[in-house]
């Protein structure tokens, strides 16, 4: 990629420089120096020999095998581990070294993982065998708690719940390899994060270009270019159900919009390792949530639900867009789905199993309202009475409770023990609610299917 191969000549040419002011301060240390720097240019000579025949040694087995660990510099500048997951021939050369590798960095989530060259490999490091469950451990003691702590904030893994040992094994294979790089989607280019099962004609291209209201995608911009011409879109193809300044949401139909429900799951799909690609959109109701300006509706994020859910699902998906995150939408996003479900008169819960970081920005959820409820609710309040107010499950309410000490178990039942600075202190430490609800500007009747 553009990045990585720009980082490499500055690299070199930083190695040479620090090697001719090494050389340079020997050969001047002191009036006896002589001989100490005879030694020592004979020493880097046998550096350099050493490396030369590591480099020699190393050639002979390229290209790579797949499953070959070694060190990378990535955009940081800095080596990582990566494990080589596919490889290419990056031109029409017979050379071994003429080879392109997909890569997996192993201290970051698999959204990171992109195709390098091999200049950017330290071939001086390669191994070829190495216990997985050895390497996990030692990565891990290298890296401090800070910094493992960092990276999970960022590059935390998705979960695979629901698939057992075969299917997630066939999950990776199949989706090992990101099939497109980048997208345009209105006025920002976004790096993608994971495969998403594209139309073949399609596979072969670094970018696809995305009609930002209709959500159509091409293989080169000129195609955009000549389609926004005649789409005649603004906004997505659905009812406007809340407007609050610039925020707008819209419901869209899959069954009335199929299309477009559909290519709304290929761009979700390039962003969610975990999720499910429906093709049958029909059953499903999209809540597109938009930023409006004089141009038109630019989409922020989405979530969807099934029209009916048997399990009292409210939300089956969702997706805040690289460029919008931590900005509040998600948390506006889980907010607006609890919303509908006061409207339908029911409580809600997102579909099963949860990613992690869908639990955390859930459990963030769930515990800033319910908190603040406790703090403003004098009196003994129950469960159920919390649900009833919230919409949020009782199931969901206990385990947050109980994640945050706040209940026991007392004469056969649960009893909520709430002092005040307890409360204060949990309330800190959950953070900023983001963006609220203005429930009076949501225009909204429950779905009921037509005949």
């Amino acid at each position: 990629m553009g990045s990585m191969e720009a980082s490499t000549a500055p690299e070199n040419g930083t190695a040479s420089a620090a090697a001719a002011a090494a050389s340079t301060a020997c050969n001047g240390a002191g009036g006896g120096g002589g001989a100490a720097a005879a030694a020592s240019n004979g020493s880097g000579v046998e550096r350099r020999l050493r490396s030369s025949a590591a480099s020699a040694s190393w050639a002979s087995h390229l290209p790579l095998e797949v499953g070959t660990r070694v060190m990378c510099r990535w955009r940081d500048q800095k080596l990582h581990p990566v494990k080589v997951i596919e490889r290419r021939k990056s031109s029409t050369s017979s050379s071994p070294a003429d080879y392109e590798y997909y890569v997996h960095y192993t201290e970051f989530n698999r959204r990171l993982d992109e195709w390098v060259k091999l200049e950017q490999l330290d071939l001086e490091t390669v191994e070829t065998d190495v216990d997985e469950k050895v390497e996990d451990k030692a990565t891990s003691l290298k890296m401090t708690r800070h910094q493992k702590r960092k990276i999970d904030e960022t590059h935390v893994e998705q979960g695979h719940e629901e698939l057992d040992a075969a299917s997630l094994r066939e999950h990776e294979e199949f989706t090992k390899v990101k099939n497109i790089a980048k997208i345009e989607l209105g006025r920002y280019e976004i790096d993608t994060w994971y495969f998403s099962p594209f139309p073949p004609e399609y596979n072969d291209s670094p970018k696809l270009f995305f009609c930002e209201f209709c959500l159509n995608f091409m293989k080169r911009k000129e195609q955009l270019q000549r389609h926004m011409k005649k789409c005649d879109l603004k906004h997505p193809p659905g009812d406007e159900i809340y407007r609050s300044g610039t925020l707008s949401m819209f419901e869209v139909d899959g069954k009335k919009n199929k299309v477009y429900g559909q290519n709304l799951c290929y761009l979700a799909k390039l962003f969610l390792d975990h999720k499910t690609l429906y093709y049958d959109v029909d059953l499903f109701l999209f809540y597109v949530l938009c930023e409006c300006d004089d141009r038109g509706c630019h989409m922020v994020g989405y979530f969807s639900k099934e029209k009916h859910s048997e399990e009292s699902y409210n939300l089956a998906c969702i997706l805040t867009l690289p460029p919008y995150q931590r900005k509040g939408y998600g948390k506006f996003l889980i907010a607006f789905s609890y919303e509908l479900s006061k409207k339908e008169g029911k409580v809600g819960t997102p579909e099963r199993p949860l990613s992690d970081l869908g639990l955390l920005s859930y459990r963030g959820y769930w515990t800033r309202v319910l908190l603040e409820i406790l703090k403003k609710h004098k009196s003994n309040i129950s469960i159920k009475e919390l649900s009833d107010m919230t919409a949020i499950k009782a199931d969901d309410i206990l385990s947050t409770l109980q994640s945050l000490d706040l209940i026991q178990y007392r004469k056969g039942q649960h009893v909520i023990c709430a002092d005040p600075k307890v409360l204060d202190r949990h309330l800190k430490a959950a953070g900023r609610g983001g963006l609220e609800v203005d429930v009076s500007k949501l225009i909204w009747t429950p779905y009921k299917e037509q005949g």
